[in-house]
C-alpha cells in the first residue's frame, strides 16, 4: 500500500465516521473502558479488532510475534498491569492463529539471530510437549498443534502474574486461550480451564496474600 493511500483512506474514514454520528471523534476522545485485553500475533493478516467484530474503546490490544507472554518482557508485562489494575478489564485473551511464521521459524534448525532468544520460548513449548508432537505424522497438523499448545502455555505465563491472580481472587478476573483459523476466518476457544491450571500452579507460583 502506497503511504499517499493511507492519509486518503484515513479522510474517507473520518468522513463516514462523521456522516453517522458528528459527536463520534468527541465521544471517543473522553477515555476508554474496556472489558477485553487481547494478546495476539503481530502478523499482518491478524487484526484483532477486525476477526471480533469490535469498536475503538472495546479492546485493548498488544501484539507481538507468536503472541508470547514472557516474564522479562518488560512491554508485555507493562501492557498487562495497565490493563488489569488500571483499566479493570474482565477478559484476558491470548489468541494465536494457525500457519503462524513465528511458530513454523521456531521448528526449524536454523540460525535467525536475533530472534533465537524470542523464539527459544516456542521451541520450550515443543519441549514440554514432545511426546504429543512428536507422535502426529503430518507436519502441518503438528505445526498447527504447537500453535495450540503455543497459546495454553502463554495463559499459564499469565497466570503465573502477581496482577492476574489478584484481580481473579478479588474481581473474578478470567484468562482465555483462542486460535484463528484463518483458512475459514473462524475464531476458535480452545476452552482451557483456567480455574483448574490456576489450582494446579498455585502451590509453585503464588504471588497473592
Amino acid at each position: 500500500m502506497e503511504l499517499t493511500k493511507v492519509f486518503e483512506n484515513n479522510e474517507k474514514w473520518i468522513a463516514r465516521k462523521l456522516e453517522a454520528d458528528p459527536d463520534y471523534f468527541k465521544n471517543l476522545s473522553k477515555g476508554q473502558s474496556p472489558e477485553i485485553l487481547y494478546i495476539g500475533c503481530s502478523d499482518s493478516r491478524v487484526t484483532a479488532e477486525d476477526l471480533m467484530g469490535a469498536q475503538p474503546g472495546e479492546v485493548f490490544v498488544h501484539r507481538n510475534i507468536a503472541n508470547m507472554v514472557t516474564s522479562i518482557d518488560l512491554n508485555v508485562m507493562s501492557v498487562l498491569n495497565y490493563a488489569v489494575n488500571h483499566l479493570k478489564v474482565k477478559h484476558v485473551v491470548v489468541c494465536g492463529h494457525y500457519f503462524c511464521g513465528g511458530v513454523k521459524a521456531a521448528m526449524q534448525a536454523e540460525d535467525l539471530g536475533i530472534l533465537n532468544p524470542w523464539l527459544r520460548n516456542i521451541r520450550d513449548v515443543y519441549r514440554l510437549h514432545e511426546k504429543e508432537l512428536n507422535a502426529i505424522a503430518d507436519e502441518t497438523e503438528r505445526y498447527n498443534r504447537l500453535v495450540e499448545l503455543n497459546v495454553q502455555e502463554q495463559c499459564i505465563n499469565l497466570i503465573k502474574t502477581a496482577a492476574v491472580q489478584k484481580a481473579y481472587k478479588e474481581r473474578g478476573l478470567k484468562v482465555h486461550g483462542w486460535v484463528f483459523d484463518i483458512h475459514s476466518g473462524k475464531l476458535i476457544d480452545l476452552k482451557i480451564d483456567f480455574d483448574s491450571l490456576l489450582k494446579d500452579i498455585m502451590q509453585i507460583y503464588n504471588l497473592s496474600s
